[in-house]
């Protein structure tokens, strides 16, 4: 990760730190999932220090698969204070059990297509095997999973 500077950071500074373009930036303040960006005398946006760990943060999230919404909610929540800490904990632990599940449901399709590519490099070294007996649909299915 790249730097972050101390000082005030302009909006293409924000989006070359944050990953984001300066549109979704724009758009996100203007949905309220960050707060309006103080601006100079001439108009143009500036950044903190802060700002930019907190937009990384939320880009971290929607990474994950919460919604804007899921992350306007914790973003409400964190700005109201140390009162807070144990919603937000409660919506990072059930965030976190979604994702859980996500892989799982993933590491099953996965163990899935690696017993397809297994029957395939079979097929290829015995060319009398037949492949209408390779169709898992899930590992329940199948006694080799």
């Amino acid at each position: 990760m790249q730097e972050i500077p101390e000082t005030i950071t302009s909006i293409s500074q924000a989006a070359e730190l944050t990953g984001l373009t300066e549109d979704t930036i724009r758009y996100y303040e203007r949905i309220g999932l960050l707060p309006y960006a103080e601006r100079k005398a001439n108009g143009h946006r500036f950044y903190s220090r802060d700002q930019i760990l907190g937009i990384i943060f939320l880009t971290r999230l929607k990474a994950t698969g919460m919604t804007i919404e899921e992350m306007k909610h914790y973003r409400e929540l964190s700005m109201q204070g140390n009162s807070t800490i144990p919603i937000r904990h409660s919506l990072l632990e059930k965030h976190n059990q979604k994702i859980q599940q996500e892989i799982s449901k993933l590491m099953e399709t996965q163990k899935i297509i690696e017993y397809k590519l297994n029957h395939y490099r079979d097929l290829s070294t015995n060319p009398d095997l037949s492949d209408t007996n390779c169709n898992p649909t899930t590992p329940s299915t199948n006694p080799l999973f």
